[in-house]
């Protein structure tokens, strides 16, 4: 890798805590994703670090994710190198939100300190499946607590809209960001979320930004996909871009990219990427990977800005596809819609 470590950018989401602007993403190293090769997965996390990207993000209930990320720090830690910082969060099983309590808070965040081997999580990001289940002030506070022990660094969200995240900060928990679905296909968090985060000093730390691999060059041209889909990633992309406006326009989306991607010499994907982070109120796009492959075209994220050409060429399109609407999250959290349908409520237990 040639790229200079100072061409990637960074931004600092708390007092002394800063983060690159592309976060690894480890949802692919969970399994839904086909198989892992998990000593690969755990050494390529050496070629990220070395590129700049130090900041991993995954999940309590990404199966094996934090024991990779624990096992390549502990690595480094006994060769006396530094390692990832590491962005896990907290999902409560939806079957439990009625009964979750302080002891099941530590047991959970216990579990996450055990398999990354440390002694303080860098962020939490708190999940909530379901609002109408009132216990999550409860649940924030008790992540408050255990933050107040050392155990939690910083506190942040994931997938709440402006006013939940209003109530966890009004009942004394300061939530450093807010992890959300965001890319040119889903632009829920561009109003209320981004206005509100940066009012109270949230960052966004967005997913999706490349809808599962759907805004990329392998799907330019193709023919709508027919099911069964071939993962779980791409068929809740797929979702999207059906409230997006369909594949038709989809393709649309991807040609206007590419003529961009031409322009600067760089990739469709960057364009995709680096339109998420010229938004407002953004902090960082999350980018998935089992390997360390697609490193370089990552990294070309850095190397452009787009200009007013770009944007006149993108915008009519946004203009006339506003795509999926409401607040962030909310077609999710709807258990009975296409988009709740294909979620894993439970995975805690296993």
């Amino acid at each position: 890798m040639n790229m200079a470590l100072s061409q990637v950018e960074t931004i600092a989401i708390a007092p002394g805590y800063r983060v690159p602007r592309i976060i690894r993403g480890g949802w692919q190293l969970a399994g839904d994703h086909g198989p892992v090769e998990h000593e690969r997965a755990i050494a390529d996390l050496g070629t990220f670090l070395e590129a700049g990207l130090n900041t991993v993000d995954g999940a309590d209930i990404y199966t094996g994710v934090e024991d990779m990320y624990g096992a390549f720090n502990a690595a480094r830690k006994a060769a006396g190198l530094p390692g990832m910082q590491v962005h896990t969060k907290f999902v409560p099983d939806h079957g439990d939100l009625s009964t979750v309590d302080a002891a099941y808070v530590r047991r959970i965040v216990t579990r996450s300190l055990r398999r990354l081997h440390t002694e303080r999580l860098d962020l939490v990001q708190f999940h909530w499946w379901d609002y109408g289940v009132p216990r999550y002030l409860e649940t924030a506070l008790a992540l408050r607590a255990l933050q107040k022990e050392g155990l939690i660094a910083n506190i942040g969200g994931t997938n709440f809209d402006a006013a939940h995240a209003q109530e966890l900060k009004a009942a004394g928990v300061h939530l450093v960001s807010m992890q959300t679905q965001y890319s040119l296909l889903d632009r829920r968090p561009g109003t209320g979320l981004a206005a509100w985060g940066a009012k109270e000093g949230m960052h966004l730390l967005c997913y999706g930004t490349l809808a599962g691999g759907f805004l990329t060059e392998h799907w330019l041209g193709r023919e709508e996909p027919a099911s069964p889909i071939a993962n779980r990633s791409l068929v809740k992309y797929k979702l999207i871009i059906d409230e997006f406006g369909g594949w038709s326009t989809f393709q649309t989306l991807l040609r206007a990219l590419k003529t961009i991607a031409d322009r600067h010499g760089v990739s469709l994907s960057s364009v995709a990427v680096r339109w998420v982070l010229d938004q407002p109120g953004v902090a960082a796009a999350i980018v998935g990977a089992r390997y360390a492959d697609r490193l370089a075209s990552t990294l070309e994220v850095f190397m452009f800005q787009l200009d007013a050409a770009d944007h006149g060429l993108l915008e009519p399109l946004l203009v006339a596809c506003p795509g999926p609407a409401g607040d962030p999250y909310s077609l999710e959290r709807d258990k009975t819609g296409p988009h709740g349908r294909i979620m894993k409520y439970d995975l805690n237990k296993t």
